[in-house]
């Protein structure tokens, strides 16, 4: 799949697309999960809800945001890929992040699920042919193809795990509450 012009999305979400390495689309989706689990493979049961400040998400938090957002956009690709004409509204993070139960949740089964997700979600996009994928469609008020929302969803996950790599994991190394 080639990578979305910057006409295909709102340019806000550049930082994820840009994020996404020059591989084919369907490895670098495949291995997030492994990936993942990997940069968050030293957080004791007792660090999950841990968050590196105050009014931070936690680090259950965090993933069961990546869950909630992977969802709604490829309900959004879904959408656009079906022809469905009706504009998506928008969410707002903050609000569902809030809604959500990820923090009673364990850190393991938040992963399994996005496991789960992820694999559902790569065989999804993998099936749309090039014309579906410059099928476009309005979500929070803005023009999306196909092809760009893939893109989001792959580069909103690695946004995610670098943040928790660099700003939860490596502070909770830093003070030696975890095993490097």
């Amino acid at each position: 799949m080639k990578r979305p012009e910057t006409d295909e999305y709102f340019e806000y979400y550049s930082t994820y697309v840009n994020r996404v390495p020059d591989r084919p689309l369907g490895e670098v989706l495949a291995e997030a999960p492994d990936a993942l689990e990997a940069v968050l493979s030293s957080v004791s049961p007792d660090q999950e809800d841990w968050a590196y400040a105050p009014d931070k998400w936690t680090i259950r938090d965090v993933v069961g945001h990546v869950i909630d957002t992977e969802r709604l956009f490829s309900y959004r690709a879904l959408h656009i890929a079906r022809g469905d004409p009706a504009e998506l509204p928008g969410m707002d993070q903050d609000d569902w992040a809030r809604d959500s139960n990820a923090s009673q949740r364990a850190l393991s089964d938040l992963l399994t699920e996005f496991r789960g997700l992820r694999a559902a979600n790569t065989a999804m996009f993998s099936s749309f042919d090039d014309a579906r994928l410059s099928r476009t469609g309005v979500a929070s008020g803005y023009e999306f193809s196909l092809r760009s929302l893939a893109f989001i969803v792959a580069g909103h996950e690695i946004h995610h795990r670098d943040v928790l790599a660099k700003r939860y994991v490596a502070a909770l190394e830093s003070t030696g509450a975890v095993n490097a």
